[in-house]
């Protein structure tokens, strides 16, 4: 397992650079579903899961590299032994950010993580959501396999992205529409370009990405469209307001609300206003009372009326007017007793 180690500060500095609107978070999981990890089918990847952090003690930590941080200093810490954590102890307490086989280096004893960052990267709760819609899980990376290249990426060598990083970059782009290239990049891979990968990885650049959209084209887009746009109308055909009902009965709301119109005595003396018991409001206001579904919130019917005082109303009239005037209108739409 890789982790994140919270004080790093340069995993502090990445983050500072992520600071803008609605992009302060990460888009994969702490705990990366079974299907990214690839590695041990033991209890350890559920319980790392259901914690979500992991604490070991510093006196546990050390360095697999025979010296210093190795070559180029790209390795992870280790927990050497780790011994029972006691009341008092200096814990560092970890976040799991990937889960991936362990590549050493036996020249140097640096310990590194097997695959790619793209293979990790997940935006998170929003894929969860496209995953139900769509009845597929990991829709994504379903589509990518069958994506065909175009453009300036040719050949089958692994390269700063894939098609599937490609297809949830420009996903993640309608999310955050404010961001550039770099931070929509940076936030999609988030805490993974911290990892110590077999290959040294750098975050894609604006015109990296900009490649990889063109190459990938409209077809692999279109189809996580189609799918997804399936799958809410599945949810409209079994959700909508015929499936929200009370006996024969539509299940629906009433809400009054007034709105301003021009201010003269014409409607003064017709509709009054609202907020001042001698009319003195800035606006006389025409009451209205809106009849609504409750699931699509589509409109029933509508009536409208004086707002209350002046012309010798008052506000608790006015509103008992509206709604004699609604079971009246629209004695269809309210429960038998209702209408007695």
């Amino acid at each position: 397992m890789i982790f994140d180690w919270p004080v790093n500060p340069v995993e502090e500095e990445v983050s500072s650079s992520l600071s803008f609107p609605g992009a302060l978070m990460p888009f994969y999981p702490v705990m990366p579903p079974v299907a990214t990890l690839g590695c041990a089918e033991d209890a350890a990847p559920g319980l790392l899961g259901q914690a979500g952090v992991v604490a070991v003690r510093v006196a546990d930590l050390a360095c697999p590299a025979r010296q210093g941080l190795g070559r180029d200093g790209r390795t992870a810490l280790t927990a050497a032994g780790a011994g029972r954590i006691r009341s008092g102890d200096l814990v560092v307490w970890l976040k799991p950010v990937a889960g991936a086989p362990a590549v050493v280096r036996h020249r140097d004893g640096r310990v590194q993580a097997a695959g790619h960052p793209a293979d990790h990267a997940r935006l998170g709760v929003a894929e969860e959501r496209l995953d139900e819609l769509c009845g597929m899980p990991g829709v994504i990376d379903e589509i990518a396999r069958s994506a065909v290249l175009g453009g300036r990426v040719k050949g089958v060598a692994r390269r700063a992205m894939s098609p599937a990083l490609a297809i949830r970059f420009t996903v993640l782009m309608t999310l955050i529409p404010d961001a550039g290239y770099p931070e929509v990049m940076e936030t999609l891979l988030g805490d993974l370009v911290l990892v110590p990968w077999q290959r040294p990885y750098r975050v894609p650049t604006a015109a990296v990405a900009c490649i990889w959209r063109e190459a990938l084209g409209p077809v692999s887009l279109e189809q996580l469209r189609d799918l997804a746009l399936a799958g809410v109308d599945g949810e409209h055909r079994g959700h909508d307001y015929r499936a929200v009902t009370v006996g024969d009965l539509e299940a629906g709301s009433i809400d009054g609300s007034l709105i301003r119109v021009p201010d003269s005595p014409a409607n003064r003396a017709a509709f009054g206003s609202a907020g001042t018991a001698d009319d003195s409001s800035p606006f006389p206001q025409l009451r209205e009372l809106r009849i609504s579904a409750a699931s699509t919130r589509a409109t029933f019917g509508v009536v409208t009326g004086p707002a209350g005082a002046g012309g010798g109303r008052d506000k608790g009239e006015a509103e008992q007017v509206l709604l004699d005037k609604a079971l009246k209108d629209y004695g269809y739409l309210f429960t038998p007793w209702r209408q007695q």
